[in-house]
């Protein structure tokens, strides 16, 4: 099989040298460094996204944002042959993810929108959810390609949906994230040492991942991001970008998500503190007045 993987930053790379390990792989970026990372991990280097998708049977996509897949997609519709199947793995705007799968199926396509989560790790080591919205012939094309990348893969409903899960996933990580961070902040000002409260609180009624996989105060779990001095995982400007796609989905939908929102503005703090790009979980900087 003949897989086009086009956007291979830190998610992308990973996934695509995956793939690579079971099949042929062109890979593309607009990073020179990015393509030749993903060729020493055994893809082909494609020139241009129409090199890359030319004769593929399968197109799969990491890209930014929704502008970015609407451009792309563009030119992959133009070049792709007929019956190829088209997975997108960016997190972007529900209307963007409809509005090109919409496209997709007119012009006689299978795609979905899978967007993933599991952090940089995750995809180096092809643990990965996915959260795929699309058609039900359509996800069962693209499932023993996720499954080479993940370990979890979620058929969430129509085009979109997976765009759906991810954001409301995300934005309930975000406002965990922040109220774990008050929590251990209070504990500490209290006199109660963070070790003492997760040994307490992991078992007790406040127990959430936030807090027993990716703890945010340094010492109680070993592999969090607070013990190597907040280096992502996943950025506070990815986690942001998140939030900012539930606050706008939100809006049109007329959902009342005061919490989002409020998790959106301190995240929006951290980024104005040029501290984007420690892991989200470094929010616990701007809790106790150390960023």
């Amino acid at each position: 099989m003949i897989i086009a993987f086009i956007g291979l930053g830190n998610m992308g790379g990973g996934m695509a040298a995956n793939l690579a390990k079971h099949h042929a792989v062109r890979a593309f970026d607009l990073s020179d460094s990015a393509v030749a990372k993903a060729c020493d991990a055994g893809c082909s280097k494609a020139a241009t996204v129409a090199a890359a998708v030319a004769g593929a049977d399968v197109v799969v996509t990491m890209l930014p944002a929704g502008q970015h897949v609407r451009a792309v997609y563009s030119d992959v519709f133009d070049h792709a042959a007929k019956g190829t199947l088209m997975i997108d793995c960016s997190t972007v705007d529900v209307d963007s993810a409809r509005a090109v799968i919409g496209q997709a199926t007119e012009r006689g396509f299978d795609m979905i929108d899978a967007p993933v989560s599991g952090g940089v790790k995750g995809a180096a080591d092809g643990t990965l959810t996915f959260m795929c919205g699309g058609s039900e012939d359509a996800f069962a094309r693209a499932n023993p390609l996720l499954d080479i990348m993940g370990k979890n893969v979620f058929h969430a409903g129509d085009a979109g949906n997976g765009q759906v899960a991810k954001i409301c996933n995300n934005m309930l990580l975000g406002i965990h994230m922040i109220g774990t961070c008050e929590a251990f902040n209070l504990a500490d000002k209290l006199g109660l040492d963070a070790q003492t409260f997760f040994d307490i609180s992991s078992t007790a009624s406040g127990q959430n991942w936030s807090m027993t996989s990716y703890c945010p105060a340094p010492g109680p779990v070993e592999s969090a991001p607070s013990n190597r001095d907040y280096q992502p995982g996943f950025a506070a400007a990815m986690m942001l970008k998140d939030l900012r796609l539930a606050k706008e989905a939100a809006t049109t939908a007329r959902a009342a998500t005061p919490l989002g929102a409020q998790a959106e503005s301190l995240y929006a703090l951290m980024e104005a503190a040029g501290e984007g790009g420690l892991d989200f979980s470094g929010i616990m900087r701007l809790i106790n007045g150390r960023l």
